[in-house]
């Protein structure tokens, strides 16, 4: 690939992913996996009380974009609601595919390289869907017991 869409900002961000490490006992896992590329991202999540990402897990096993994304992610996803994070999921698909304004998501601009290169959009996003599913799924066993 180009140095232009690899530049040292995604690179540095690729090597800084934080939580890289699984939940022991994680209300939601969810793994994903680019068919284009084999990156894969699972993503565990637990909760608080009132219904946001408490806690996050990773395992990380991508290139370099899909790296620098689940940096992004989780960087910023403890406090959110799973529905903030499936807002920020479709915003940036919808945004990657040109029909949107940049999300709103800290530092997602860094990914401006990649928007000419379609094949790389799903790494992108792989980390963003795998946490809003599991962040869905642990609201959904929240409810389930808290009722």
């Amino acid at each position: 690939m180009t140095t232009q869409l690899y530049n040292t900002d995604i690179l540095r961000l690729a090597a800084t992913v934080p939580f890289q490490q699984r939940l022991d006992a994680p209300m939601a896992s969810v793994e994903k996996r680019s068919p284009i590329c084999g990156s894969r991202v699972t993503i565990d999540v637990n909760l608080d009380a009132e219904g946001r990402v408490g806690a996050i897990g990773m395992l990380v096993r991508a290139c370099a974009l899909g790296q620098a994304a689940s940096a992004l992610l989780a960087e910023h996803v403890v406090g959110r609601t799973p529905e903030e994070i499936a807002a920020a999921r479709d915003s940036l698909a919808a945004w990657l595919a040109g029909g949107e304004a940049l999300p709103d998501w800290p530092r997602l601009e860094l990914f401006a390289p990649a928007l000419p290169h379609s094949a790389r959009h799903a790494s992108i996003r792989l980390a963003f869907e795998a946490a809003a599913e599991a962040a869905a799924q642990a609201a959904a066993h929240q409810r389930e017991f808290a009722g």
